[in-house]
C-alpha cells in the first residue's frame, strides 16, 4: 500500500479551463497554480471531466498536485445550485450518464438563446462556436464571448449584466439534477461534495437548514465559504452553519482565466481540509509530482 500524499501546503480548489468556460487550457492552469505558489490545485469544469489528463501531464513541470474534480450542475427549483466534486471515479455509469443529459441540455438550451438574441443582435450559433474549443462544455459564458467579438458588450461579465441577465428575457434555464440527487451521485462516484459559493446570494438566500440537513445525511462534505463572489453578510451564517453540521469550510477562486476576474489562489484551502478530502476520496487519486 502506498503512502498516504503528504500535504505540503494550501490549495485552490476551484478552477476552469477551456473544456468548459475557461479561457485557458487545462496545462496552462497548471502553469498559472505554479506562478500562485501552489501546493495544490483541483480542476473543477462544469459536468466534464475531460481536461484531467492535460492537467495530469502538466503535473511534472509545474510541481503543483492535481486534485481531479468536476463542478456539477443541479437545481433547486428555478435556482442553480452548484456541487464541486472531488477525486470522483470518471468512469462511473450513473454519473456519467447525468452529466451527459446535463451538457445536451446545455448546448440546446445555449442554442435557444442565441436563437433569441439573434432576432435582435447580429449573433449567429457560428459566431458562438468559434469562442470554443473541441469537447468544450457550451454554455452562457461563449455566447458572452461571441457577443464581446462582435461588439455588443465590451466585457463577459457586461454580457452577463445586461443581454444575458434573466431580465433581458433570453435566458432559459437547462436541465439539471436537484442538489440531494447530485450529492448522492458523487458519493456513489466516490467522490467527495462540496457545496459551491453558497453565499452569492446573500444572507437571505443561503441553503435552508432542512435543506442542508438532508445533504449532510446524504454525505455533503463542507461548504465553499471563502470564495471571492460569496457575499460577506452571507459568511457568518454560513460558518455558524459548517459549525452546526460538522462540514468543512473549503476556500477557492472559482478561476476562469480573463473569464472572470477572479485570480488564481486569491482564496485558498487549508492543508489540513485538503488532506480531509483526499483521505475520504475513493474514486480517483491526486496526481503528485
Amino acid at each position: 500500500m502506498s503512502e498516504p500524499l503528504a500535504v505540503g501546503g494550501s490549495a485552490d480548489l476551484h478552477a476552469h479551463s477551456t473544456v468548459s468556460d475557461g479561457t485557458e487550457s487545462p496545462a496552462r492552469v497548471m502553469q498559472q497554480a505554479a506562478a500562485a505558489g501552489l501546493w495544490g490545485l483541483a480542476l473543477t469544469d462544469h459536468d466534464s471531466t475531460g481536461g484531467w489528463a492535460e492537467a495530469a501531464a502538466a503535473v511534472p513541470e509545474t510541481g503543483v498536485v492535481l486534485i481531479p474534480g468536476m463542478e456539477l450542475s443541479t437545481r433547486e427549483g428555478f435556482m442553480s445550485v452548484h456541487v464541486l466534486a472531488y477525486l470522483i471515479d470518471p468512469l462511473d455509469e450513473a454519473l456519467l450518464a447525468e452529466t451527459a443529459h446535463i451538457r445536451e441540455s446545455r448546448l440546446t438550451r445555449a442554442e435557444e438563446i442565441v436563437r433569441r438574441i439573434g432576432r435582435d443582435y447580429d449573433l449567429s450559433w457560428d459566431d458562438v462556436l468559434a469562442q470554443t474549443t473541441e469537447g468544450a462544455t457550451i454554455g452562457r459564458p461563449h455566447i458572452a464571448d461571441a457577443l464581446v467579438a462582435r461588439g455588443h458588450v465590451a466585457t463577459r461579465s457586461a454580457a452577463f449584466s445586461g443581454i444575458l441577465h434573466p431580465r433581458a428575457g433570453y435566458a432559459q434555464p437547462h436541465y439539471a439534477p436537484d442538489p440531494l440527487t447530485g450529492v448522492r451521485l458523487i458519493r456513489a462516484a466516490g467522490g467527495v461534495p462540496v457545496l459551491a459559493h453558497p453565499g452569492t446570494r446573500g444572507a437571505e438566500r443561503v441553503v435552508p437548514h432542512a435543506r442542508l440537513r438532508q445533504l449532510v445525511d446524504a454525505g455533503l462534505f463542507g461548504l465553499e465559504i471563502d470564495h471571492p463572489e460569496n457575499r460577506e453578510d452571507a459568511k457568518p451564517r454560513l460558518r455558524a452553519l459548517a459549525r452546526e453540521f460538522g462540514l468543512a469550510v473549503t476556500g477557492s477562486s472559482d478561476y476562469h482565466g480573463t473569464g472572470k476576474p477572479n485570480v488564481l489562489g486569491e482564496c485558498r484551502t487549508a492543508p489540513d481540509v485538503v488532506e480531509r478530502i483526499i483521505a475520504e476520496g475513493r474514486g480517483s487519486a491526486p496526481v503528485a509530482p
